[in-house]
């Protein structure tokens, strides 16, 4: 009998898969790569913050928690926001902790959407934006910074993109792919639209702790911001927590609540174990995050030299770890460039097209890595150039 209809989700159905995985895969399946591709800190976990999630399973703390989390962790958090970034929570009401920023964003987004809203999505972006937003029922509408500009987002661009209905937008500074930080003066100029057209902002921070060259700004510090922003943060990137998978929201009570209401039958609360290690983290693991932060400052500051030396073109990235350098002078589209690069010569890139459309000419390169592979990557990337 014919098959007359499908039971999957048309939405699902027309999905793309994850660029990035593919080129995990390749690596993966071959031996010798250097890896610049992974978007995850090459430190271990603080010890004292593996010790913590030791101690709490030895007391047997191996129960659920309340759906919102720890109160300890959520007055950490609150404290933490309040001593690093100026912005005050209550810990009781406006603080989510989620399963890594990952599933903050998602329930962000469903808390917010109807069928049929637009949201606004900057690009380059990370690649699980705008699939979020179909997902949530919305339409992703793209926003696209340029390179000459080091990718910063200019306020005109969003009036463009504007429509009766748009409702939200989603920021990213640290940015990743392209490591842009928005300084508060830029932040401040985006505010003004976001208030003009009473949009909501959801801010992704998750590079916060990772920002090198002046003091970091988050946009709900900015005034009248906090009302109308929805703040994702985790513990992945500063406190290199990747596979603790732990993140949290902080945003004002009606929608932290609306978030916490899909959380509790989504997930119910976050991994007890790693939400003792986070509190850990919070109280006395912000010096080891300088040490890292320290380590990733000189390695981009090597790295992006080398690559502008290559003939690489590539802007400082002011936060996160990745250096984002144009490939348009060697005559090869993104996927070109990076799938020769790695049957060549082993290493390991993401190309930009990934990302977006803006990001076709560009490739990502992580510099969480050791400084002897990123020099032996250099060194590699030279060889290629020189026989293209």
């Amino acid at each position: 009998m014919q098959k007359t209809k499908t039971y999957l989700s048309e939405t699902v159905m027309n999905l793309k898969p994850s660029g990035i995985r593919r080129f995990f895969d390749l690596a993966a399946s071959m031996e010798g790569v250097i890896s610049l591709g992974v978007g995850e800190p090459d430190f271990v976990t603080s010890w004292s913050v593996r010790e913590a999630c030791i101690l709490s399973l030895e007391q047997g703390y191996t129960s659920y928690t309340a759906n919102a989390g720890l109160l300890e962790l959520r007055e950490e958090i609150s404290r933490y926001l309040a001593r690093n970034f100026q912005i005050l929570y209550d810990p009781n009401s406006e603080i989510v902790v989620t399963v890594g920023a990952s599933q903050a964003l998602d329930l962000a987004l469903r808390a917010i959407i109807n069928p049929g809203d637009e949201v606004i999505v900057v690009e380059p972006s990370f690649v699980s934006y705008a699939p979020l937003v179909s997902l949530a029922g919305g339409v992703p509408v793209f926003v696209q910074t340029d390179g000459k500009q080091e990718f910063k987002l200019q306020p005109e661009q969003i009036e463009k993109t504007i429509t009766s209905r748009t409702k939200a937008m989603i920021l990213c500074s640290p940015n990743n792919p392209t490591g842009t930080v928005l300084n508060r003066r830029e932040l401040e100029a985006i505010s003004a639209i976001v208030q003009k057209y009473d949009l909501i902002v959801i801010s992704d921070e998750i590079y916060a702790e990772l920002a090198y060259d002046e003091p970091y700004t988050s946009f709900p510090s900015i005034p009248h911001m906090q009302e109308r922003t929805i703040l994702v943060n985790g513990f992945s990137k500063g406190f290199a927590m990747t596979g603790w998978r732990l993140g949290f929201i902080a945003a004002p009570k009606e929608f932290a609540q609306a978030i916490l209401k899909i959380h509790q039958y989504a997930m119910m609360c976050a991994p007890t174990m790693a939400q003792y290690g986070a509190i850990e983290a919070l109280k006395n693991g912000e010096s080891d995050v300088e040490e890292m932060k320290k380590s990733y400052r000189r390695r981009r500051n090597y790295f992006v030299q080398s690559l502008n030396e290559l003939g690489l073109s590539c802007h400082l990235p002011g936060g996160a770890f990745y250096a984002f350098p144009s490939i348009q002078s060697t005559g090869l589209t993104s996927e070109q460039f990076a799938e020769r690069l790695l049957m060549e010569e082993k290493v390991a890139v993401v190309p930009g097209n990934v990302f977006g459309q803006s990001g076709e000419g560009y490739i990502r390169c992580s510099y969480a890595s050791s400084m002897e592979q990123l020099q032996e990557a250099i060194r590699r990337m030279k060889r290629f150039l020189e026989r293209l």
